[in-house]
């Protein structure tokens, strides 16, 4: 698998992202806020924003007063792959020795 995103708030704004579509910044912090159950420093959440923004994987477009996020094609290809990496581990179909023969 090509390295995607090493940050777990990145991968999960790409997650909520992919599941929303477009979303205003506010709104997209308030559900990783949910989904983590605390708070999260502005700073460090517009941060995460736009390093994703920075890598192409977020577009950001104003709407108004707000500016409105989605991932780009580059985005949705990484949450899919990062998703069928994930799931091959989960269900036991990855290449290489199980947990049990490594252990």
């Amino acid at each position: 698998m090509v390295q995607w995103l090493q940050s777990g708030r990145r991968r999960d704004i790409c997650a909520l992202l992919y599941d929303a579509g477009g979303i205003r910044g506010q709104q997209l912090k308030s559900e990783l806020e949910a989904t983590y159950d605390t708070r999260i420093d502005p700073n460090a959440f517009y941060g995460s924003l736009d390093a994703l923004v920075d890598r192409g994987l977020v577009a950001e477009e104003p709407d108004g007063i707000h500016d409105v996020y989605r991932l780009t094609g580059a985005g949705v290809d990484g949450v899919e792959s990062y998703y069928a990496w994930l799931s091959a581990r989960v269900d036991g179909d990855a290449p290489g020795p199980s947990a049990a023969e490594s252990s």
